[in-house]
């Protein structure tokens, strides 16, 4: 099932030639009443691929400048038709107040470096031998903020807080237009709401609703479980939860969060639990299905792979059974969405949107 990066290559321009003649696979991403992804033919991007809707998690895109305006351009020139949606991008469209971190942290940097002693002629900056000083990389540490820093961190909170309790939601509706009209779904949003004040946990479900998705999603614990759960059941929504090692400790880590509730799902991120266990992922979807509404797809090396255990991969690089886990996805019909998450290196000649689309023509090949 594995395919060398060199022979997919050789073979994609082949796939992007037959695809001009198949304008069908140019429409976009809906789903049906039962969550089953279904392709329009309204000529609008579509990554729906023989019934499996490959997206991504806006997170692929952390490299490249943000904004929904921007996510709405990469989608276009990725072919991408449906998204886990990174709430920052999301908020920002919304008007949420600006926050003044970026700021300090930039102030707090020329302050370190302007008071950091000047090394002696031939020697290097920073630590012995030119290694990093104290704090990391160029010796920052995080700064202890000054009362007028800290009171306007405070405030900022404050607006935060009452921004979202009175969230104009015809800004959410305009959004959400403004995804449709591109042709893009945003099946999730992620709040990752977990440790927030139950009126904020309640306004991410109420946007979430708003736009369209199946659920808010955040990171596996019970105790998030517990405070989202009221919160999904109250929208008929999904409390969703993404794993990252937890499964190489304790092979039912979800066994107790899902039993928080119905409302509770899993965002299952599928080469997290190969690298970290070295299991094929498909025993995990089959298990689960009912309970999965996304999953994470990625190409790793496994968890004894020497020298480098558990490291993200070039499509068609690792040992992560991709096809295999895609193709059995397609073959049971399961209504779940695969979401691309970029983690590998981009290499300075290329790009996250770039590598992206690399990955959905990987996709494409395998399904179609």
């Amino acid at each position: 099932m594995d395919k060398s990066r060199r022979a997919f290559l050789g073979k994609s321009f082949a796939a992007i030639g037959a695809a001009a003649l198949a304008p069908q696979l140019l429409s976009s991403c809906t789903t049906d009443g039962a969550n089953k992804p279904v392709a329009s033919t309204d000529g609008k991007p579509n990554s729906v691929f023989n019934g499996v809707a490959i997206g991504t998690i806006t997170y692929s895109w952390r490299s490249m400048p943000g904004g929904l305006e921007n996510i709405v351009k990469y989608c276009k020139e990725t072919g991408i038709s449906t998204i886990e949606l990174m709430s920052n991008d999301l908020e920002a469209y919304l008007g949420i107040p600006e926050s003044p971190m970026q700021r300090i942290m930039a102030e707090a940097r020329a302050s370190q470096a302007a008071a950091a002693p000047t090394p002696a002629p031939g020697r290097p900056a920073g630590g012995p031998g030119g290694a990093p000083g104290p704090g990391g990389p160029g010796g920052f540490r995080r700064p202890s903020f000054t009362p007028e820093q800290q009171a306007e961190i405070d405030k900022y909170n404050a607006d935060v807080k009452a921004w979202r309790r009175n969230i104009d939601m015809d800004k959410v509706a305009a959004a959400k237009k403004y995804l449709d009209d591109n042709g893009i779904e945003a099946h999730i949003v992620k709040f990752s709401p977990g440790n927030w004040d139950d009126d904020q946990i309640d306004y991410a479900f109420k946007v979430a609703k708003a736009m369209g998705a199946k659920g808010v999603s955040d990171e596996l614990n019970v105790e998030s479980a517990k405070k989202m759960a009221p919160f999904a059941e109250k929208y008929g929504l999904k409390a969703i939860f993404h794993n990252h090692m937890q499964y190489a400790e304790d092979p039912n880590a979800c066994d107790p969060v899902l039993a928080v509730s119905p409302a509770v799902a899993l965002n299952f991120d599928s080469g997290h639990f190969f690298g970290s266990t070295g299991r094929n992922p498909i025993e995990m979807i089959e298990k689960y299905h009912d309970r999965i509404v996304s999953i994470h797809i990625k190409d790793k090396t496994g968890p004894n792979t020497q020298p480098t255990p558990n490291q993200n991969q070039v499509w068609g690089q690792g040992e992560m059974p991709l096809a295999e886990v895609l193709n059995y996805i397609k073959e049971k019909k399961y209504p779940i969405y695969c979401d691309i998450e970029l983690e590998y290196e981009v290499k300075p000649w290329s790009n996250a949107v770039k590598e992206v689309k690399t990955c959905v023509n990987y996709a494409r090949q395998i399904l179609m």
